[in-house]
């Protein structure tokens, strides 16, 4: 009798960018939160040099360019690609990628969380034009809390991404 090799069937949904087993929408929310956090540096010197109305406007970027990057996401996971069966190959399958999901969610969830506190309590509270105000060291403290979670959370996502869809 012949030997027979197992042919994996194509996954499903729409291939990412990146070369790896993830899908689009997975590459989209990887490079989306590794892009960020350059941004958040840079947004955190504006505001340190006095440039609040800089800062305000890329702030309210970086949540959106968050917001449009979590839709892309779960439209992929969804409707149209399936994580798991992408994942499923590899040999951190299940307890290692699924461990790596739920530490990664522990962290996104709290930081969509603080970012949406912070940001409407900052266009609230903060006067137009934009300059300092009472609510000022509130708000540091706050931020500097949200911008440590959105650091972990891209570092968690990270980690994810690669023990599902990179590691061989």
């Amino acid at each position: 009798m012949p030997a027979t090799t197992h042919v994996t069937p194509a996954a499903t949904g729409i291939d990412g960018f990146l070369g790896t087993r993830a899908s689009l929408g997975m590459d989209v929310v990887l490079v989306g939160l590794l892009t960020v956090l350059p941004l958040l540096a840079w947004s955190v010197a504006l505001v340190r040099r006095g440039q609040y109305r800089l800062h305000r406007t890329l702030q309210v970027t970086i949540a959106g360019l968050l917001l449009a990057a979590i839709i892309v996401f779960e439209i992929d996971i969804r409707l149209v690609s399936d994580w798991k069966e992408r994942a499923a190959s590899s040999p951190h399958w299940p307890r290692g990628v699924l461990t790596a999901l739920g530490i990664h969610l522990l962290f996104a969830v709290s930081t969509l969380g603080l970012w949406v506190w912070v940001l409407t309590e900052a266009l609230r509270r903060f006067p137009t034009p934009v300059a300092p105000g009472d609510h000022g060291p509130r708000h540091r403290r706050w931020a500097r809390w949200a911008a440590a979670d959105l650091v972990l959370t891209a570092i968690t996502g990270s980690c994810f991404y690669w023990l599902a869809f990179v590691s061989h």
